[in-house]
């Protein structure tokens, strides 16, 4: 062995890797994550078994067809999420990078459809404290309570997607993720994979429910 390498190999053998606790660590928070869903979920089917008839008149009033759009586009996201880690482990970094990119692109349509389907529903007076939803029967506050709330909630966890992205954007730039060190990356994957199946959950509670 050269000397040149001696030092390298020393370098590697002093690191400290702990993939596994790594992966463990973004499970516990997926699981916390579910649980936190899951209860809103079942908030929503109790008030909907107490209020059908209103629940069913307020999602017809929801969009449908920019529901099944951001469908399309998370799902898309998470396509390009799983390319760009396949790309990373074949050492091939500039597909890796273009691939988180237009994830993060998709991203931002996906808000930018919300933010203008929220603006629809601000602009007609319906949302949260308006006297014109306070008006409407209880079972109606209730369904757009929840769909604010709940839509809300999923739309702060894609912009934290979003955000994080771009920070393993550069890490991908700078080498700080590399074909045999992409944990980061790997666990930003399930994050954006845990968004997308939420939003799975939420386009039939809201906008198929008419």
């Amino acid at each position: 062995m050269s000397l040149s390498a001696e030092p390298q190999a020393a370098e590697h053998a002093g690191e400290h890797r702990d993939y596994a606790g790594a992966k463990l660590g973004m499970w516990l928070f997926v699981f916390t994550e579910l649980i936190l869903f899951g209860g809103l979920f079942v908030a929503y089917g109790v008030y909907r078994s107490m209020h059908a008839h209103d629940f069913h008149k307020a999602a017809g009033e929801l969009n449908i067809t920019l529901g099944v759009i951001n469908t399309i586009v998370l799902l898309t996201s998470s396509l390009t999420m799983v390319l760009s880690i396949v790309a990373i482990r074949l050492q091939r970094k500039r597909q890796s990078m273009f691939f988180l990119a237009s994830t993060m692109l998709l991203g931002a349509v996906f808000l930018v459809n919300k933010f203008f389907e929220w603006k629809a529903k601000f602009h007609h007076g319906t949302y949260p404290g308006s006297e014109h939803l306070m008006a409407r029967p209880p079972g109606e506050r209730l369904f757009f309570g929840l769909y604010f709330g709940m839509t809300g909630l999923h739309g702060l966890h894609v912009t934290i997607g979003v955000v994080v992205m771009s920070v393993m954007l550069v890490f991908l730039a700078r080498d700080r993720i590399r074909h045999d060190d992409f944990i980061k990356l790997e666990n930003t994957g399930l994050y954006w994979h845990l968004v997308d199946v939420i939003w799975i959950f939420l386009l039939p509670l809201f906008y198929l429910a008419a």
